[in-house]
């Protein structure tokens, strides 16, 4: 998505169209009549066909990198997972806190959010989630509150640094703030809000979680070592999922594309699987299986929710209202710094956060000078920042990281319900909100 700003025109055909066709994507995902992918893809062809944007402009406004991204790992993934990795991931760490579910649902989000803060939370639930439904099995225990946690606590854990989720990275690059900077200011306000929601997830679910005694003796008996299937795809998988994880973390400074590094790693991962293979029917068949494996769902819901997206940036609705906040807090740097954190919230749950932040940094480096310089309004900058990425807790579509996560659970026989989902996550999210709301008045003002 571009950084720049759209001109708007409330009575524009395009700003109505691209406006009403989001709605009504909205509408089909909720009501889910209409496969969500069927509903974007649809929602974004109807805005080509009306003219609210070229084939070109709809092009340009995928986020090929988040795609690529998303079928590499998804490929990773889907040939680790037959060498019997995240089944032994799963026993072992089952059997650290003695197979129960509460102790696993904790210590899931705990994990979860700090791998989502040194890496980023797709790549993380892309990891975790096979783990999950590994020992949701094993336990007999339904996985629909240990994968809804997941969701959440990478949310949160991706607020806390630079890296851990795109807005994040976004604001990092326009406005020159550090790494550093990043942590010390997010971090302490994502703790306080991982450690209640935790809480919360241990009295929701937690203290009513059983898992029958038989079982859980099964699974305190089970040798881990005889989970692995496949030694050798084993060994490799760890060697290149680690090297794929050192590479994400210096890409910016090796000048490579987080698609670009998941893809090559699928494309090595496939190699390496199919070497024992001299046939090339065989080599096909095997390669077919991996490719079930990804969640084409996902993936073509994404593409078509980033056109939608795309004519709504471009149509000037995302701009128009951030403009209209910049004039309603009328030029109070704490009032701005408020507004800014409660609209990123609203907004991030709505639509995908990437433009709107992407919109609203020019046009808070704008007023900066109504406030003394860029410098001065470093609070606004760490309220758009935690919105934006707490925001995605509120819905479904809210992050890229839920759609993954109800993506490869609807595929093992999870349903995952827009409606149940944002009925528990977006009271959820408004009290995360809430926490930095005061915390950004106590810390800055």
């Amino acid at each position: 998505m571009g950084a720049e700003a759209h001109s708007y025109n409330l009575e524009s055909f395009a700003f109505i169209a691209s406006l009403a066709t989001l709605v009504l994507v909205y509408v089909f995902i909720i009501s889910e009549k209409i496969n969500r992918a069927v509903a974007a893809l649809l929602g974004a062809s109807l805005l080509v066909v009306m003219g609210v944007l070229s084939q070109d402009e709809a092009i340009a406004a995928v986020d090929f990198n988040t795609v690529g991204f998303l079928t590499g790992m998804m490929i990773v993934v889907g040939v680790a997972r037959k060498s019997g990795l995240f089944e032994y991931i799963a026993v072992r760490s089952s059997q650290m806190v003695k197979g129960s579910p509460a102790g696993i649902l904790a210590a899931l989000s705990l994990v979860t959010a700090v791998l989502s803060a040194g890496l980023d939370n797709v790549t993380t639930v892309l990891l975790i989630v096979p783990v999950t439904m590994s020992i949701c099995g094993r336990l007999k225990v339904t996985p629909y509150p240990f994968l809804f946690a997941l969701i959440v606590a990478s949310n949160i854990g991706g607020t806390a640094t630079l890296i851990g989720d795109p807005p994040n990275i976004l604001i990092g690059s326009a406005t020159h703030l550090s790494f550093n900077q990043f942590i010390w200011n997010l971090a302490p306000v994502a703790v306080v809000i991982l450690l209640a929601q935790m809480v919360l997830n241990h009295l929701i679910w937690g203290i009513r979680l059983r898992a029958h005694h038989g079982e859980r003796a099964v699974l305190m008996a089970l040798d881990a070592g005889e989970e692995i299937k496949n030694r050798r795809m084993f060994r490799w998988s760890l060697i290149v999922i680690v090297l794929m994880l050192a590479a994400f973390a210096v890409a910016e400074i090796v000048h490579l594309k987080a698609a670009t590094i998941a893809l090559f790693g699928g494309s090595i991962m496939l190699l390496i699987d199919n070497i024992p293979f001299k046939a090339h029917r065989k080599q096909n068949e095997n390669i077919l299986g991996v490719m079930k494996e990804v969640e084409w769902i996902t993936i073509f819901f994404f593409i078509g929710l980033f056109v939608v997206v795309g004519a709504v940036e471009r149509s000037g609705v995302i701009a128009w209202l951030a403009e209209q906040l910049t004039h309603a807090t009328g030029g109070d740097l704490k009032r701005t710094a408020i507004g800014v954190l409660w609209l990123s919230a609203i907004a991030s749950a709505i639509i995908d956060n990437i433009p709107f932040v992407a919109t609203m940094i020019p046009l808070l480096k704008d007023i900066a000078h109504n406030f003394g310089g860029h410098a001065a309004i470093d609070p606004v900058w760490w309220s758009l920042a935690l919105g934006a990425c707490l925001g995605g807790n509120g819905t479904l579509i809210g992050a890229s990281a839920n759609l993954v996560v109800a993506g490869m659970a609807e595929k093992a026989g999870v349903r995952f319900s827009f409606l149940k989902f944002t009925l528990l996550g977006f009271p959820m999210m408004l009290g995360s909100v809430a926490i930095c709301h005061f915390y950004i008045l106590w810390r800055y003002f």
